[in-house]
């Protein structure tokens, strides 16, 4: 049985934590250069893994090294500026076009991105944690999946709209910009931590 009061309490607390956070960034980076619908369903599986890792791992996921994680994340990222900022310019309809943006080859992309950088991510240690707290597995895992879906929706979302006002050579330009910031940042955050 589902309780809703553990369902609405995780979808509360886990998506609070991670709107602020590099994924939402990346759904919107994602959104900006393909279909939405594909760019969704990739990274929708990734974090439906992380929440059923997560809750069955319970609270074992904390002990993951970090180090590692901040490590792969950060070359992540720096690929992708740099895959960014290497890209010739394109017209807007030549990208858009869906026969250019194949569903696995998007839906992978976006996939491998969160399955990567949200790995002993601080809402996958939440959710273990709450997992382990509230010993309703199915109730937790409903409201976190719930929640990263719906912060990945408005980043994609935000993505497209944000592409219909401003210019994609600029979009592209700052959104490499950004993951350039956040690859180094993960990169010190490995270095460091």
């Amino acid at each position: 049985m589902i309780s809703l009061t553990v369902t609405a309490l995780v979808f509360g607390v886990v998506f609070l934590a991670e709107l602020p956070d590099k994924t939402a960034l990346a759904g919107l980076v994602l959104g900006t250069r393909y279909r939405a619908s594909y760019v969704f369903a990739g990274v929708a599986a990734a974090f439906l893994l992380h929440v059923v890792l997560a809750v069955a791992a319970g609270s074992v996921l904390t002990l993951l090294p970090q180090q590692i994680v901040h490590a792969i994340t950060g070359v992540l990222f720096l690929g992708g500026a740099a895959v960014l900022l290497m890209k010739k310019d394109e017209e807007d309809e030549e990208i858009r076009k869906p026969e250019n943006q194949s569903f696995w080859k998007v839906a992978g992309a976006g996939f491998m991105l969160i399955l990567v950088a949200e790995f002993g991510d601080l809402t996958q240690i939440m959710t273990a944690n709450l997992a382990a707290r509230y010993d309703d597995p199915v109730s937790v895992g409903l409201g976190a999946v719930l929640a990263l879906w719906a912060v990945a929706g408005l980043g994609i979302v935000g993505g497209k709209a944000l592409m219909k006002r401003v210019p994609l050579a600029l979009i592209t330009k700052v959104a490499a910009l950004l993951m350039l910031g956040l690859g180094v940042w993960s990169l010190w955050e490995a270095i460091a931590g």
